[in-house]
């Protein structure tokens, strides 16, 4: 096995590991019992020393990837991170994690939801968006919840606006958004949870 293999295989061991500490400090918050949480963490390390494997046994270069800031954003975030998925988008969201919610605001100081899409789209897409959330709809087509992918937006009304768009998130994956909310900050939400299914008004995908 080549020589950086080995590193390679400590550092994944490591940032998995990092993962199974984090979740298990946090029990209150995970339905998983230890044991399967252990189970699932010894095969994931199991997947990764497979495909390293067999980089080395078909002389494959592994790919040059930033593996700890996408472990990171991973455990930020709450997802699992593939290697088909857009690692700028991921990389992105996970560094606006825990910025303060300020209306009118788009950076790192404070930002409103309309905020965080447009600099996200701009530093991920390189594509300027519109700055408010009925215009970001506007200019957005229609996708049902089931067909949601990557980077579209989800668009949800509020408890005084009944029918009109009040709030806008970017959607990860596995019915996860990042989104600024104004009582904690920029988070991740389930789009299952009580309150998002309750304002849900549809998905967006920029034209």
């Amino acid at each position: 096995m080549n020589g950086k293999y080995p590193s390679l295989l400590k550092l994944l061991h490591k940032l998995i590991m990092m993962r199974y500490i984090t979740e298990k400090s946090d029990t209150h918050k995970s339905s998983i019992k230890k044991p399967d949480r252990k189970k699932r963490y010894f095969l994931q390390f199991i997947l990764l020393l497979g495909l390293i494997a067999s980089l080395s046994s078909c002389r494959t270069s592994a790919p040059r990837l930033d593996y700890q800031a996408l472990a990171r954003a991973s455990i930020l975030l709450g997802v699992d991170i593939n290697m088909e998925d857009n690692h700028k988008l991921y990389l992105e969201a996970a560094d606006w994690i825990g910025v303060p919610y300020r209306g009118g605001g788009d950076s790192k100081r404070g930002a409103d939801c309309s905020g965080l899409v447009y600099q996200v789209y701009r530093k991920v897409y390189r594509t300027q968006v519109p700055r408010n959330t009925e215009d970001l709809k506007k200019e957005s087509n229609k996708v049902a919840k089931r067909n949601l992918r990557e980077g579209d937006l989800v668009f949800f009304t509020s408890s005084r606006s009944k029918n009109k768009v009040a709030h806008v998130g970017i959607y990860l994956k596995s019915g996860k958004f990042i989104h600024s909310s104004t009582s904690r900050g920029v988070i991740v939400s389930r789009l299952n949870e009580d309150y998002y299914l309750r304002h849900w008004i549809s998905g967006g995908r920029i034209r």
